[in-house]
């Protein structure tokens, strides 16, 4: 009797559970929008934060673009303070060990917060010009964007390349002028910069609605932006309240329909080993809840074909530096999803009942190549534990996935050409390789031409150049080798005693420069760097490079035999490391190379000396980065990457072979 009676009630308590959660499902998809008659500040949860579909209308898409160190991340930080986020650290959005260490940004992060009654997506992006495609395929998910601007330096190289981007898909940037606490920055200068950024805006084209530009006045390490210049507002003005008000005055919001199906361009990719590949981007239309059934399709030359069908197994959203699941989403927001394990970035998400693909982002064309192969050196198997041409290429292919950027073409005997937009951007690739325990081998940079019309094109680069006056001849005279043209050369405003140069170069002759401008300039130079167009092919570059000291023993170095060499050159090594045969060592003090033994020992004799052994004195030896590496070697050479070590070696060991093919033409 008692069975029965306790089923009834079960039954009849799950009955009003679930009228209950109908209720409340059609009062906010069907007859009204999510929450809006609640009080949502940046203090109370969202209804994005109950994980509830929020109205279009209550969201705002936005991107911070900017050129390198003007201040997005620590913007960001103080943004998501001001909305309630705990920070961990500084610059908490770089969440990748090699973001943290190098200080700079490399993927672009999306996160989510809340800010009177509305949901600001931002996007974090990088400043670099070798991760520009990571800005590329971001700024068609936002209908806005903060163009950030140091106060002090103006408008650069990547400044141009971003706006450019964000201009391109019809965004209203928001100017906001950063570090206006600095001393050296007055109003006259915030004026000035003001005005180039306007040319600029103008240079690029840009309409009578986008020219009509907010500005606004931050110190994003104060954590304070203002409508007016000041270096010191009020302190109950001291925070971010001003630039969130101006976005969501400013920013449009996404034009979305909640009643059209679903349908989602996935702009980002990452892996989970539990639930498998996550797929982030803005919804387009209609709404998405966990345990829908959809589908991946994508667009061909033959038309619409469909990659994999699945249904929603986990949806989330970044809320400030944490991920929530949330049950459902809506158009017009961002959010991440999982599923499915087929579509990749550039794809569309829909209903299965969709077979229209969305448009894709059009990237930039990549304009530098690398080939990677197997270690086959003497020291191979080593330190690895990823050794094989399979394994590389595997890795290189996920890579080739997640990143847009990167293009990944298979060539003959395990080895692969990787092409991307600069040799930092490949550095990082081979960084992360060697890392997850990869050995491979790495030839050096190779700038890809494009023939048109029978005319042989080379990438041409907007060099940007920063230095002390005293620095200036040097600085010249190693770009004229390097093919740069001069287009305009003065003194930096609010620093006395520095000179700005603007040079076009090609991208060949800016392989391996950083590091030979950073020892010519003592350190104190700045160089930047954005891709500027396709030029004519202007010739063989001068004299960049000395010779190399190659060895020809197989062995552990010997401070006797370095003793003896040092007057040679340059050395790359130190007693005790490994050699072989047609390892590089050091750089000749002249143009040619030279065959030399590091191994060699001191010769033991049975004859007691009066004296003793003489006291081995070296000098440091130049050991190499992984990036200076990359940028050092000629086109006869190889970089041998283990996960401890980095080696320069010839591409031919044998010595014989190395002078036979030095007769043969170069290329």
């Amino acid at each position: 009797m008692v069975g029965p009676l306790l089923r009834s009630l079960w039954s009849t308590a799950t009955t009003r559970k679930t009228l209950s959660s109908s209720s409340n499902y059609l009062k906010t998809h069907v007859f009204g929008r999510a929450f809006s008659t609640a009080s949502v500040t940046a203090a109370a949860p969202s209804a994005a934060a109950l994980g509830v579909a929020v109205d279009p209308s209550q969201l705002r898409n936005v991107a911070v673009i900017a050129h390198v160190d003007h201040g997005k991340t620590t913007l960001m930080d103080r943004l998501l303070r001001q909305c309630g986020a705990d920070i961990p650290h500084e610059r908490a959005l770089d969440s990748i060990s090699l973001e943290r260490e190098r200080g700079i940004t490399i993927a672009s992060k999306v996160t989510s917060i809340s800010w009177k009654d509305n949901e600001l997506n931002m996007v974090d992006t990088p400043g670099h010009a070798d991760f520009g495609g990571e800005v590329e395929r971001v700024v068609g998910m936002v209908e806005g964007a903060v163009l950030v601007v140091d106060a002090g330096e103006g408008p650069l190289a990547q400044t141009k390349f971003v706006l450019a981007k964000a201009l391109k898909y019809g965004l209203r940037p928001i100017l906001l002028l950063n570090k206006v606490d600095r001393p050296a920055v007055t109003e006259e200068r915030c004026n000035e910069v003001e005005s180039l950024v306007f040319d600029l805006f103008a240079n690029l084209g840009a309409t009578e609605e986008q020219l009509e530009f907010p500005v606004l006045y931050a110190s994003a390490k104060e954590g304070w932006a203002s409508s007016a210049y000041t270096k010191c507002p009020p302190d109950d003005s001291k925070n971010m309240s001003e630039l969130l008000d101006a976005i969501i005055r400013h920013v449009p919001p996404p034009t979305a329909s909640l009643d059209a199906p679903f349908q989602m361009l996935v702009s980002m990719m990452e892996k989970d080993n539990y639930i498998g590949r996550i797929l982030t981007g803005r919804i387009s239309s209609g709404f998405l809840r966990v345990g829908d059934k959809i589908h991946g399709i994508r667009s061909t030359d033959s038309g619409v074909v469909k990659i994999e069908e699945g249904k929603v197994v986990k949806l989330m959203k970044k809320r400030g530096t944490s991920v929530a699941s949330v049950e459902s989403a809506g158009a017009g927001d961002i959010v991440s999803m999982a599923g499915l394990a087929s579509p990749a970035i550039g794809h569309t998400i829909s209903t299965v009942e969709v077979m229209t693909a969305l448009p894709t982002v059009e990237l930039d064309p990549p304009t530098i190549s690398m080939t990677f192969g197997v270690n086959d050196s003497p020291l191979a198997g080593r330190d690895g534990t990823h050794l094989t041409g399979g394994k590389i290429g595997d890795r290189l292919m996920a890579e080739a996935e997640t990143n847009l950027a990167i293009n990944v073409i298979p060539g003959m005997s395990d080895s692969y050409e990787v092409q991307g937009r600069g040799e930092l951007q490949l550095g990082i690739l081979i960084e992360n390789m060697r890392r997850e325990g990869f050995e491979l081998s790495v030839s050096p940079p190779k700038v890809m031409y494009k023939i048109v019309k029978g005319a042989k094109l080379e990438p041409i680069e907007e060099v940007t150049i920063e230095v002390n006056e005293e620095h200036v001849g040097l600085v010249m005279e190693a770009l004229s080798h390097r093919r740069g043209e001069i287009s305009d050369m003065g003194p930096v405003p609010g620093n006395v005693g520095r000179t700005r140069l603007c040079l076009n170069c090609p991208s060949r002759g800016l392989v391996g420069y950083r590091s030979v401008f950073s020892s010519d300039t003592r350190g104190t130079g700045f160089m930047h760097r954005a891709f500027l167009t396709y030029e004519k092919y202007r010739g063989p570059l001068g004299n960049v490079r000395k010779g190399v000291l190659v060895s020809m023993g197989y062995g552990t170095i010997t401070a006797h035999a370095l003793m003896s060499l040092e007057a040679r050159g340059t050395l790359f090594v130190t007693p005790g490391m490994e050699a072989y045969d047609g390892m590089i060592v050091g750089e000749h003090s002249r143009d040619t190379d030279l065959d030399i033994n590091p191994v060699r020992s001191k010769e033991l004799t049975n004859v007691r000396a009066a004296c003793k052994d003489e006291n081995v004195k070296l000098t440091p030896p130049r050991l190499m980065t992984l990036e200076e590496a990359i940028g050092y070697v000629a086109s006869d050479e190889l970089i041998e990457v283990t996960p401890k070590a980095i080696r320069l070696r010839k591409r031919y060991l044998d010595v014989g072979k190395r002078k036979t093919m030095s007769k043969r033409p170069k290329e």
